[in-house]
């Protein structure tokens, strides 16, 4: 086994929704789908991000397009209106999703 960056073998996209961001991850092979199951949990998710989420983690799977839908409540320090962050979307949040690590077989040659 060998450690990657999500990335290798899944891609994602973002949004968000006042202090909700939404985040679809898909997996780049049907193959790869059970290693982002087992590996990319709602508390990993909720983990990776830290104090970037102070609400929930829920995860819904999606086995039949090969994704997973995660929603995060309060991740956006209360939304675009009322947030002092310097970026107050959710868009970038599957780019960072994309950095955690995960094992993948050594001779998937990603």
């Amino acid at each position: 086994m060998k450690e990657v960056a999500l990335a290798r073998i899944a891609h994602g996209r973002s949004g968000d929704k006042g202090d909700t961001v939404n985040c679809g991850i898909i997996a780049r092979k049907p193959e790869y789908y059970s290693v982002i199951e087992e590996q990319v949990t709602a508390a990993r998710v909720r983990e990776h991000f830290g104090i970037f989420c102070r609400g929930t983690v829920i995860r819904y799977d999606l086995p039949k397009i090969h994704a997973f839908n995660f929603v995060l409540t309060h991740a956006l320090g209360g939304g675009g209106t009322v947030s002092l962050r310097i970026d107050t979307q959710g868009k970038t949040y599957a780019a960072a999703l994309m950095r955690m690590k995960v094992l993948v077989p050594d001779d998937w040659g990603v």
